[in-house]
Order: C-alpha cells, then sequence, then structure tokens
C-alpha cells in the first residue's frame, strides 16, 4: 500500500509537470528514482511480446510490461496533468515567480543526489556532465527558429519533441517551440479534436508516428546506456539537469510573447536575470518586477527538505 501511494504521487508530479512548459516529466522522473523501471517499462512493448503471451498468456505480457507499476504510474499521471490544467496552470499565470522558485529548488536538491550515484568520477563522467550542462543551458537560451508544415519535418519533430520528454532536463514543448513547430502542431491538434477528417489529420498522424518512432528507439538507447556505461550516463544526465536551472530560474526579464493556440498571449521568450535587475525593470509582461525574494527563497527551501524527505524515505535508499 506505501509503496502504492508513493508510485501514485510520482506519477502526480509528472504530470504536473507536463502541463508546465519549460519542465519535463522525464525530470520528475529521475528525481522520483523511477527514471530507469519507467525506461524499462517502455523497452518491454516490442515483439517479444507476442513469444510471452504465447507461451504465458496474459499474466505473463503483465508481467513482462511491469502492468501494475504502470498502471499506478499513470493513474497519478492523469491525476496530476488534471491538477495542473486546474490549479497549476493558474498559479503560473498569477505568481509565476514563486512557482518557478519552487520547481527551482527541486532540481538543485536533485542533482546532488544523481551525482552521487555515479560510482566513481573520472574525466569521462566529468567531461559528460559538462557536455549534458552545456547542451541544455544552449537550448534554453536558443532562439526559436522558423517552423514547416512539411511532413518530413513534421515527422522528426515528433521524434525531437518525445526524446525531449525522456530526458531529464528538457521540456518537450520547449524545444518544439525552439524548432517553431509549437505553433504549427498544437493548432492542428486542437483543430483536429474539432474536425478529424479536416486538412489537419495528416500532420497529427505523421506527428504521432514520429512520437511513437521517438519513444521506443530513443528508450532503448538510453535503456543501453544504463546498462552498459551508467556512471557516464548518470553525469550526463546530472549535466543536463543542471543546465536546465537557466530555465526555471524565477527571475525572467520576458523578451517576446506569442499567441498559443487558445488565442491566449504567452510568453515565448524570456532571460534570466538577477532579483536587483528583475526589480528594477520598468514593465515585465506575466511576471511583473516585484521579486518577491523571501517567498522564493523559503519555496526554494521548501523543495529542497521535500526532496531530500524523498530520497530519505525512497525504497531504493
Amino acid at each position: 500500500m506505501k509503496e502504492t501511494i508513493q508510485l501514485i504521487l510520482k506519477g502526480m508530479s509528472m504530470g504536473v509537470a507536463e502541463v508546465i512548459p519549460g519542465v519535463s516529466g522525464g525530470t520528475l522522473a529521475f528525481i522520483t528514482g523511477i527514471y530507469e523501471r519507467l525506461l524499462s517499462c517502455i523497452n518491454a512493448f516490442n515483439p517479444s511480446l507476442i513469444v510471452t503471451y504465447k507461451k504465458e498468456g496474459f499474466k505473463g505480457v503483465w508481467t513482462q510490461v511491469d502492468g501494475f507499476f504502470l498502471i499506478k504510474l499513470l493513474l497519478g499521471m492523469a491525476i496530476g496533468f488534471l491538477i495542473g490544467l486546474k490549479i497549476i496552470v493558474g498559479l503560473l499565470a498569477s505568481h509565476p515567480v514563486h512557482i518557478w522558485s519552487f520547481f527551482f529548488g527541486l532540481i538543485i536538491a536533485s542533482a546532488p543526489l544523481i551525482a552521487r550515484q555515479v560510482n566513481k568520477w573520472r574525466w569521462l563522467e566529468v567531461f559528460c556532465l559538462l557536455v549534458g550542462f552545456v547542451l541544455v543551458y544552449w537550448i534554453t537560451i536558443a532562439a526559436p527558429s522558423q517552423g514547416s508544415d512539411h511532413l518530413v519535418i513534421v515527422f522528426f519533430s515528433g521524434i525531437l519533441g518525445v526524446s525531449a520528454l525522456l530526458l531529464p532536463g528538457l521540456s518537450g514543448s520547449f524545444v518544439l517551440l525552439l524548432l517553431g513547430m509549437y505553433t504549427i502542431i498544437m493548432p492542428a491538434i486542437q483543430r483536429f479534436t474539432q474536425h478529424p477528417f479536416g486538412p489537419e489529420l495528416w500532420i497529427v498522424l505523421i506527428f504521432g508516428l514520429g512520437m511513437i518512432v521517438g519513444l521506443f528507439t530513443f528508450s532503448k538507447v538510453l535503456g543501453y546506456t544504463f546498462k552498459k556505461y551508467p556512471n557516464p550516463t548518470l553525469a550526463l544526465l546530472t549535466g543536463f539537469l543542471l543546465g536546465s536551472l537557466n530555465k526555471v530560474w524565477p527571475w525572467q526579464q520576458v523578451l517576446s510573447m506569442r499567441i498559443n493556440s487558445k488565442g491566449e498571449e504567452v510568453i515565448q521568450f524570456s532571460q534570466s536575470v538577477l532579483p536587483q535587475t528583475f526589480d528594477n525593470l520598468s514593465s515585465n509582461p506575466i511576471y511583473g518586477t516585484n521579486p518577491y525574494l523571501f517567498e522564493s527563497m523559503g519555496l526554494m527551501v521548501l523543495a529542497v527538505v521535500l526532496i531530500f524527505i524523498l530520497d530519505k524515505f525512497s525504497p531504493s535508499s
């Protein structure tokens, strides 16, 4: 029962993360210690399931895909997604500095806990850490490109988008935004839900196909590297987390806005600034100019405490 509650809560954290642009569900899976198990579940969905079904029936298939783990996790993700839509999205609009402070604390507390899982730090692990940090940091400051509705580009956008979801520190929606595909894919999906056989059908189908290909191929790559090269892989993913801190830094100066698929004006691009600089801005859409320094620091500390409590009572600790 205790493990069930823990899995549902971890799934909820992932579900909430998927609602928030800039935060990856993979990050929360990594933070809560279920990342490798989740990769194993995804990789279990392969043609060998047919053989398993013929030999052992549904029970064998259920065991191979770690069915109880997936059900509990997916239930938690569904609950978290709904909570995120109803509560977190609203709080991000009304209290962005506070919410990002909390997420900043979550990530900065998690990085050393994950780094300690590296059994031996050599030059290769240090190199992987730096590569992961530089890559994700560069992504957070890169300017968005122009997208295209060409089906080949749509297909590869699906691969890259879902691959980013699997990587801690990377947000699939943010990667689509950088590719210039966010304003193409999201409106197409929205119109598809209203008119399933409209002109957007092929865009949605090809994007979905790209996501499926990316999900299963990239999860296999990650699963392989975890087994063969656990220390460099953990070091690389730790670098991803550290590089993402720039994206979740609470004090952002908004540089440009865009209209989302719902016709709402949202942030397209921003840059991290010091609280003092933030306080001196003449105007700053969405974020405002009040740094809420005391409250922000308190939320960061709360997030750090929560991570260490999770680590202390984790079954794997």
